[in-house]
């Protein structure tokens, strides 16, 4: 997910796919640990798009404030 798209969300939005990518992430986690993950690249690409979440939530955030 682009930057630019998850600007265009609503907090409420940011919430919920926020919500989404980390029960994949679990889910990812436990099929690495038991050697059935088939996509390795998408344990990294959750985990930034975590990050640009929590980031864009975290300005919104702030300028609200």
């Amino acid at each position: 997910m682009k930057a630019a798209e998850i600007r265009n969300l609503t907090e409420d939005q940011l919430t919920d796919e926020l919500g989404k990518l980390k029960k994949e992430q679990f889910n990812l986690r436990f099929q690495a640990a038991t050697g059935q993950v088939e996509n390795t690249s998408r344990v990294r690409q959750i985990r930034r798009d975590i990050a640009r979440i929590k980031t864009i939530a975290g300005q919104k955030a702030a300028a609200k404030a």
